[in-house]
């Protein structure tokens, strides 16, 4: 895979994109002689943080020198004075902790990116502390504001990345503040909507939980599943809430556009039929019924 450093045949070819990804980060890794951590990109391979995919895919590490980066070899050199507050031992692989990697994602990938990383991150542990300390070793650094956004804009109740990008739309929007994970009693039983505001509530779709176990889906019956969606749907409308759909090619391109319009249509129906401010008794319900970290 690079000088001197060689991968099994066959578990080259069994592995997956991020799976080789990965193996040319360790492999990069075993190549230098320099005291490093692998970061950014790599850092979240390595530790299975959500990352979006880059325009241009490059091994990362971060070690001391000189403030600047160079690109040599697929490999980005991030170089600063001082080393970052955090760093783990993953079987002998260095690699920047969970704040570091997912604010220089913000950094390095804009503030989606960014966003979906530290709403994972926090998510999994991370601590308004460890960011404060690691933001205090940005200081000055390109496109720290743009971190530091990214984390007042966070929220570990998103559970994927599809509702941390979701989450963004909704927040385009305009229309007030946006609360994740809000709950709601059906009957003898709770269920928590992706997104909300007002007594509209929002639903982020993602295909794979309507694909086949053997197709590499969640479903063991997609159509169990469907229905089972429907029935959902209709009992959370029938407590006085809308609701609307987002899917993953909402976020891109053209159709991001046509979503934003399509989301405010729908929003506005429900502004006619149930007014802005939510009932007392749906707000004090959501207040005390939080979603168990799954």
């Amino acid at each position: 895979m690079r000088r001197g450093v060689y991968a099994v045949r066959e578990r080259w070819d069994a592995a997956g994109d991020s799976e080789r990804a990965l193996m040319a980060d360790v492999a990069a890794h075993l190549s230098m002689r320099l005291p490093h951590a692998l970061s950014h990109d790599s850092a979240a391979r390595a530790m299975d943080l959500p990352l979006l995919r880059p325009m241009r895919p490059l091994i990362h590490i971060t070690r001391q020198g000189v403030l600047g980066t160079r690109t040599e070899w697929g490999v980005k050199h991030h170089l600063g004075r001082e080393s970052p507050a955090q760093i783990n031992d993953l079987d002998g692989v260095l690699v920047t902790g969970l704040a570091r990697t997912s604010l220089d994602l913000a950094r390095e990938h804009g503030f989606p990116a960014g966003v979906v990383a530290i709403d994972a991150a926090r998510r999994r542990g991370a601590t308004q502390r460890e960011y404060e300390h690691e933001l205090a070793r940005m200081k000055h650094w390109p496109f720290v504001t743009v971190a530091r956004r990214a984390l007042h804009f966070s929220d570990p109740g998103a559970e994927s990345p599809a509702e941390s990008l979701g989450r963004i739309l909704v927040d385009e929007l305009g229309l007030g503040e946006v609360q994740s994970q809000f709950a709601v009693r059906l009957g003898d039983r709770t269920v928590w909507c992706d997104l909300r505001v007002g007594c509209h509530v929002f639903e982020v779709d993602g295909r794979v939980k309507y694909r086949r176990v053997e197709e590499g889906g969640l479903a063991e019956d997609p159509s169990e599943v469907i229905w089972a969606e429907k029935l959902r749907e209709r009992d959370i409308c029938s407590v006085g809430l809308g609701m609307s759909r987002i899917v993953w090619s909402d976020f891109w391109g053209e159709q991001r556009d046509l979503a934003i319009a399509r989301l405010r249509r729908e929003y506005a129906l429900t502004r006619q039929r149930f007014g802005d401010r939510l009932p007392e008794h749906l707000e004090r319900f959501a207040r005390s019924h939080p979603r168990p970290v799954r």
